[in-house]
């Protein structure tokens, strides 16, 4: 196996997690936050929230810029976007909303 493969699995690997699947889900829908309005909508600790968004950033799937106290992260890999937003698709067709009987 190459090493492009290797290297696109540790990056599936990494975004193949429920919360960072939900952390891209919400900068996708709202567009870039900071750690308050994700730790909100997420309803984790501020730790672990903390420790997501560190290996999304390793990974170059967000980034963050500081302004001042605080910081901003945002989607910066349109792949991820993709991914997520197929998820998205596909949970959207097994609700019960758009199921038929």
């Amino acid at each position: 196996m190459s090493d492009q493969y290797r290297q696109q699995a540790e990056w599936l690997k990494t975004l193949a997690h429920p919360v960072r699947i939900c952390i891209v889900k919400k900068l996708m829908m709202k567009g870039p936050c900071n750690v308050s309005d994700m730790q909100t909508c997420l309803q984790v600790q501020q730790s672990t929230l903390s420790m997501h968004l560190q290996k999304l950033r390793t990974a170059g799937i967000i980034e963050g810029s500081r302004t001042g106290s605080e910081v901003i992260y945002r989607l910066k890999d349109n792949t991820a976007a993709e991914i997520v937003g197929m998820l998205l698709k596909n949970e959207e067709a097994h609700s019960p909303k758009h199921q038929t009987t």
